[in-house]
């Protein structure tokens, strides 16, 4: 296994590996005090499930292709430790809850050069028609619903 990859929950799926997401903090993210501004590690999760996604073979783009949307219900972000400008932050990502019609993520962002635990996070998300009808992928898209639960740390 490469250095800075890690298997899914403990086991190889297929010989599917997933990297964990990085993230090179910009200037711009900065606030007065020349630290990373709050809000910008909900989008660096984001940015970090979204990349999962696409590593399992589910991009969301492929999934509103076929008019399915996965809202945010719910976001929590815990700091244990500061971020500046031009650190690089490695996000794990892993879904520990699904049954179809939710799911649930959590995150743990880490300093690359030191392994300093930064942040810890979690969000929710459903699964809509574009409509914004709730779908059960267990009963409309069962292979998406397979992927799914083979990824989820259960």
């Amino acid at each position: 296994m490469a250095e800075k990859e890690i298997e899914v929950y403990g086991k190889h799926l297929e010989g599917i590996s997933i990297r964990p997401y990085e993230h090179h903090a910009k200037y711009y993210e900065t606030d007065q005090m020349g630290i990373i501004h709050h809000s910008n590690y909900i989008r660096w999760m984001e940015e970090a499930r979204m990349d999962l996604m696409d590593q399992i073979g589910l991009s969301y783009k492929e999934m509103e292709a076929i008019e399915i949307i996965s809202p945010v219900l719910s976001v929590s972000c815990e700091y244990h430790s500061m971020v500046h400008f031009d650190d690089v932050i490695v996000i794990e990502t892993r879904i520990v809850k699904y049954n179809g019609i939710k799911m649930e993520l959590e995150y743990r962002m880490t300093d690359k050069e030191t392994g300093e635990l930064r942040t810890t996070g979690r969000s929710a998300h459903c699964f809509l028609s574009r409509a914004g009808r709730p779908i059960s992928l267990k009963r409309s898209y069962p292979e998406l619903d397979t992927k799914f639960f083979e990824f989820t740390d259960a």
